[in-house]
């Protein structure tokens, strides 16, 4: 894959991982004494490792400009490969942590394996690790599919992308040390947001450039909602990891925020991250992999437009409803709750465009496993986002914030649209990227598909129930105008649906097993079932149709 690099862009990439690796030696010494120390260690070696990698190509020969013919899609196939290498990583411990609600002493008395750590290795690794992978991923193929342009370059798509893994592994080796913000869905430290921005410029910059040299006069629905994805992503996570550090040798720092200001600037990060990564992103995944799968145009291109300005403009205000019956005022309160039913419009418009798209294309649906994938998504999204509006009025948040109705509704989301979306896409890109006839066991496909359904049902039904009844546990009186339950007794009430919940997580822990078995041998068998070259794997000169099917 590196050896497509131009002779001056291994030059460049040697440049900017010797540039990487002294910042490691430099927080390496700075934090010898401190937790930074092992961080900054694992910086030079990710930077040596690159380092040997592009010496042992860089005397090859140049690769002809016959390239430039192409489609640049090295690191698509390996952000593909990696968002399944997390997908198991994170789903593995996500139902650890579970089984621990069940059975605590899992932990091994070990510090790094309480649940308190692990949590955030699971939320981290499912979210950014496979999701953001994937969004990476698919964003460069579309991008390019869609605009009829080649990346602008080759190195940049290889920087963003091994340069977000690299904050992944910090992250999450982080954690597991001790080292955390301790804000959700924003737990690294101050020297893992920085690289994380400028990992994310370059990102930005990469769909820039692309759609400035466009050869289809129009930008298609698909890149508005990835780059609202990077752009707004970019502006959330600047403001809320705002800090100073105890020192440049110390991994601990403190915010700018504090108090309910701090809370406050939190949840409009950890909706928005919500809104904007785990939403807007994936929006312009099922925008395009869904009608080129189904063979069908979107239902409706203007709905899809008034659905994206909708989403961009009310998602802003949301996030206050995540502190209701907190120190906010109420009238910020009231302006999280409004504005999150407003929500519902624009979401729902989206979800029933991707439906009504699929008119005409239900057979399809019966026989496709990867296209039943996206529809499932679809349903999926439009059932949480209901959820979502229902769950933000303050009268229903009385009886289910704290509760685990909260963690049912997130893994609808998690599990039901931003996990099958990015499966049905992957399955449907793999065969495309590697041009091969189809998957190497469209059955298997079928069997991931059960299990990721399955596993979704027990999860979120589970939660669901537990949740309810927690919340009605907690709010009893008896006679005497006391709590009729202590919080023991919701606990010892909780632990069927809490084995139900690791049970369903296991099921879609395999069942993404099973995807990364059926993924590396349609890739390993690829050369044997190679399909002929067509248009759609080549930049266009002059303006085409944005969207063909089988691209």
């Amino acid at each position: 894959m590196m050896g497509q690099l131009t002779k001056s862009e291994r030059q460049l990439a040697l440049i900017i991982l010797l540039a990487v690796s002294l910042c490691g030696l430099a927080l390496g010494v700075a934090g010898r004494d401190d937790i930074l120390g092992a961080h900054g260690l694992l910086i030079v070696l990710a930077a040596l490792a690159g380092i040997f990698k592009i010496i042992s190509v860089y005397y090859e020969p140049e690769p002809s400009d016959e390239r430039l013919a192409h489609y640049y899609d090295d690191p698509t196939k390996l952000g593909i490969i990696l968002a399944m290498v997390w997908a198991v990583f994170g789903l593995f411990v996500g139902d650890w942590v579970a089984w621990l609600l069940v059975k605590p002493e899992l932990t091994f008395d070990a510090g790094w394996s309480s649940f308190g750590r692990l949590r955030p290795v699971h939320t981290t690794s499912v979210i950014f690790g496979f999701g953001g992978n994937a969004l990476i991923a698919t964003s460069l193929y579309v991008l390019q599919r869609t605009s009829r342009a080649r990346l602008p370059d080759q190195l940049s798509s290889w920087f963003v992308l091994l340069g977000y893994n690299l904050f992944c592994v910090l992250a999450v080796t982080g954690y597991m040390m001790g080292i955390t913000q301790s804000k959700e869905y924003a737990e690294p430290e101050w020297y893992a947001d920085i690289w994380l921005v400028i990992v994310w410029v370059v990102y930005f910059g990469i769909y820039l450039r692309t759609l400035a040299r466009r050869k289809e006069p129009h930008i298609y629905v698909a890149n508005w909602y990835y780059m609202a994805f990077i752009l707004v992503v970019a502006i959330l996570h600047i403001v809320n990891n705002l800090a100073v550090p105890v020192s440049f040798g110390h991994a601990k720092s403190y915010s700018l925020f504090a108090g309910v200001q701090d809370a406050m600037t939190e949840w409009w990060y950890g909706h928005n991250a919500v809104a904007f990564f785990l939403t807007a992103g994936f929006l312009g995944m099922m925008y395009y992999y869904l009608p080129v799968r189904a063979g069908r145009p979107i239902f409706s291109y203007r709905l899809s437009i008034i659905s994206f300005w909708g989403i961009t403009f009310f998602y802003m205000w949301a996030g206050s409803h995540h502190l209701h019956y907190t120190a906010l005022p109420q009238w910020v309160q009231t302006l999280g709750m409004t504005f999150s039913l407003m929500l519902l419009i624009p979401s729902w418009a989206s979800a029933a465009n991707a439906l009504l798209t699929l008119n005409g294309a239900w057979d399809k649906v019966r026989d496709d496993a990867t296209l039943r994938f996206m529809m499932v998504a679809a349903v999926f999204y439009g059932l949480t986002t209901f959820e979502g509006s229902f769950l933000a009025i303050r009268s229903v948040n009385s009886l289910s914030h704290y509760t685990d109705w909260t963690v049912g509704h997130v893994h609808a989301g998690a599990l039901g649209w931003v996990a099958m979306i990015s499966f049905g896409a992957i399955y449907a890109s793999v065969p495309w990227l590697w041009k091969s006839k189809t998957m190497y066991s469209p059955r298997l496909v079928e069997v991931h598909f059960w299990l990721a359904v399955a596993g979704t049902i027990v999860y979120v039904f589970a939660m669901w129930n537990s949740g309810i009844i927690q919340g009605l546990m907690w709010r009893t009186y008896n006679e005497s105008g006391t709590l009729a339950y202590s919080f023991v007794d919701s606990l010892v009430a909780m632990r069927p649906y809490y084995i139900a919940r690791a049970i369903g997580g296991l099921l879609f822990l395999i069942g993404a097993v099973v995807g990364c078995y059926n993924i590396w041998m349609t890739i390993k068998t690829a050369a044997s079932s190679v399909e002929p070259e067509t248009t759609a794997d080549r930049p266009a000169i002059a303006a085409v149709p944005a969207l063909q099917a089988g691209e």
